[in-house]
């Protein structure tokens, strides 16, 4: 299973999640089980708002699931629509919510959980 994070820096597993899907400027790729990170710069940060590109942003690499600071609701539906299910990170690195995912403890977001129009719901 390939887990995607949405980290602002890339320190590997180590590194941070970041407050937003669409303007994160890296994407951590982390294969459960070896433990592989890969690193992929966001071909997307100047999407007009609401047209995030979750394929463009992810630069074609796919995913299983992504875990997320936060996340409008056109980018998790379209992420959805790929079958990809999306968590909110309950803890600061990567790391922490890779063990957190593992022991079925991140909650998996739908739109109710989505960014209504950064009005500071998600952190951003």
């Amino acid at each position: 299973m390939k887990v995607g994070f949405a980290v602002e820096t890339n320190e590997g597993i180590e590194s941070k999640v970041y407050g937003h899907f669409g303007s994160a400027p890296v994407f951590l790729i982390v294969e459960k089980g070896t433990d592989t990170v890969s690193a992929v710069h966001n071909r997307d940060t100047h999407h007009t708002h609401g047209a995030c590109n979750p394929i463009k942003a992810l630069d074609g690499n796919r995913v299983d699931a992504m875990v997320v600071g936060g996340i409008g609701a056109g980018a998790l539906r379209k992420l959805n629509a790929m079958g990809i299910r999306v968590f909110g990170a309950a803890a600061p690195s990567v790391k922490e919510n890779l063990l957190l995912l593992n022991e079925n403890k991140l909650r998996e977001l739908t739109a109710d959980h989505a960014c209504r129009a950064h009005q500071g719901e998600c952190g951003h």
